[in-house]
């Protein structure tokens, strides 16, 4: 461990500030690992909250700010009760410019508030002083008032190596946060660099490596705040990532509306249904425009649709997928 590294993880303290101490709690406490990610879509935002963002702007920007915020807000009162944690993509709101911004610091704050999780996916990687100003800027952790964006954790790109990811753990260990690192995500094209192979191994072993070295130097209870994204949509190589990164709390996307199932995730869990989030966006989001659920409540009972679609999802994990 370098000197920087090392000097930030005597600063971390025991209980509830460390970051997978802090996530373990909530997923225990809600009984599930299901991650809701929030992924605002103007042409899919249901007719009320249109209609309502119409009302109040003319700006064509701020009307699709101000909707994006309201449906964030409206689906953060649906799932609080149920998981424990969501997961804001940061470019749909960074499209609207600063209007959006600002809407997308407003959902984190209220989010935080409801008491969850939030792991902001907005996937910035850099060096030096400008990746500790990206730490810095997102990664609040345990007090959500250290950080301008107010995040628990970040999602982060290595394609820089191994010093794009030095600052964003020093700021993470001082301040009870996490982080994601990109190794094996779910999108069909990532094989044309994550799967290419040097001295050996796959380039996403080599970043698991350095993953899995960050997160054991900085764990608690058996996680460090260094974790990874996985892709269920690969689930072999899921199997073997979890095995050569047993200190990373994992973030799993894919399930649902990519074509991830719950068998296919269940090798992202340690014991007792710890060590892994599964997010699920578009299919909770968006759940009354699909299937049963749009034939059950349709648009004008969008929330009871995206409630049901939460529950159907734990049910899902907790029969198929989490290890007993």
């Amino acid at each position: 461990m370098d000197s920087v590294t090392a000097n930030s993880v005597a600063t971390t303290t025991t209980g509830t500030f460390h970051f997978a101490s802090r996530l373990h709690a909530a997923v225990r406490a809600k009984g599930t690992a299901a991650l809701v990610g929030l992924d605002p879509r103007l042409d899919w935002l249901p007719p009320d909250v249109l209609t309502h963002a119409r009302d109040l702007h003319d700006d064509p920007i701020a009307r699709a700010a101000a909707a994006f915020e309201e449906f964030c807000v409206r689906l953060i009162d649906v799932v609080a009760p149920l998981v424990p944690a969501v997961k804001p993509q940061a470019a749909f709101f960074e499209e609207l410019g600063a209007d959006g911004c600002l809407a997308l610091a407003r959902v984190i704050r209220y989010a935080r508030q409801a008491g969850l999780i939030v792991i902001c996916d907005a996937k910035r990687g850099d060096i030096g002083t400008t990746a500790e100003a990206y730490a810095k800027a997102y990664l609040a952790g345990a007090d959500p008032l250290a950080a301008p964006w107010q995040a628990d954790a970040l999602t982060v790109n290595p394609y820089l190596g191994k010093d794009t990811l030095e600052p964003f753990v020093k700021v993470a260990v001082e301040r009870g946060a996490g982080i994601y690192v990109l190794v094996k995500t779910s999108n069909p094209g990532s094989a044309s660099f994550q799967d290419r192979v040097a001295d050996g191994q796959t380039i996403y072993r080599h970043v698991a490596q350095v993953v899995e070295d960050l997160a054991a130097q900085t764990a608690e209870n058996g996680y460090g705040c260094v974790g990874a994204v996985v892709g269920a949509t690969y689930p072999q190589e899921l199997v073997e990532l979890r095995a050569a990164m047993p200190h990373a709390p994992l973030l799993v996307p894919g399930y649902g509306s990519q074509g991830g199932a719950a068998a296919d995730v269940a090798a992202a869990f340690a014991s007792e249904g710890l060590g892994a989030l599964i997010n699920n966006s578009r299919g909770i989001n968006f759940a009354y425009r699909t299937g049963t659920f749009a034939e059950q409540f349709g648009p004008r009972q969008w929330e009871a649709a995206s409630e049901a679609a939460t529950k159907q999802m734990i049910a899902d994990l907790a029969m198929h997928a989490v290890k007993r």
